[in-house]
């Protein structure tokens, strides 16, 4: 997938149009960007524990590269062995553990679904504090790129959830993934954010007393 890069411009674009989905509409639409959604630490820890791991299981299957030019069945090797085993587990150790700390590394390294679990968990936070019940009608809904993972989360408030079944706003976002995948960020964030306003003027049509409760512009983390 290609970088993700709003310019100045795209920024005054995606600001417009979420001015205009919601001239359509009560619901009001939230845009977030961020460069990522966890830093991972934990990953470079399980690929060094592994690495130890493995070092033990092949020393069960042949030990004989342990024990430091001898017979690996003479007693009088067993701890020249054990020594060799924890040396090797330790160097194993480190070196996994800052190799895979290296950010593009790591990223490669770490499962789909991890980034999949973190990505949500941090959208779902960000819409507690910005969006979640800040409006009076519970029609806010978050939309939230997490740029490091590729990955992008929608996440909607009660009343929304209620009244649009969730495979709806698959259309908005696919427009959004491709369009970054090509390197169009602005324009797909400008495509979700209309296909967003597009639904939810479908079950929450702009009424006469609605005001704006909710920032337009797009807040980049």
């Amino acid at each position: 997938m290609a970088q993700f890069v709003l310019t100045p411009a795209d920024r005054d674009r995606v600001t417009e149009a979420v001015a205009a989905a919601e001239r359509g509409t009560d619901g009001e639409i939230v845009t977030i960007v961020a460069g990522s959604s966890d830093r991972y630490q934990d990953v470079p820890l399980h690929y060094a524990v592994l690495a130890m791991l493995l070092a033990a299981a092949l020393a069960t299957i042949d030990v004989d590269w342990l024990s430091w030019g001898g017979s690996a069945w003479e007693a009088v090797d067993a701890g020249r062995i054990l020594l060799g085993l924890v040396i090797v587990q330790a160097v194993l150790f480190l070196a996994v553990r800052y190799a895979v700390a290296w950010t593009p590394l790591k990223m490669a390294l770490t499962p789909r679904a991890t980034k999949r679990r973190r990505v949500r968990r941090r959208a779902v936070q960000f819409f507690k504090v910005g969006a979640e019940r800040r409006t009076q009608a519970r029609v806010g809904i978050l939309l939230y790129l997490s740029t490091d993972e590729h990955m992008a989360e929608l996440i909607a408030d009660e009343a929304i959830v209620r009244a649009v079944p969730a495979e709806r706003w698959g259309e908005a976002m696919a427009a959004l993934v491709g369009a970054v995948r090509d390197g169009r960020s602005g324009d797909g964030m400008v495509a979700a954010v209309t296909a967003i306003g597009a639904i939810l003027s479908e079950s929450f049509p702009k009424t006469t007393d609605d005001v704006n409760e909710l920032p337009d512009r797009v807040i980049e983390l």
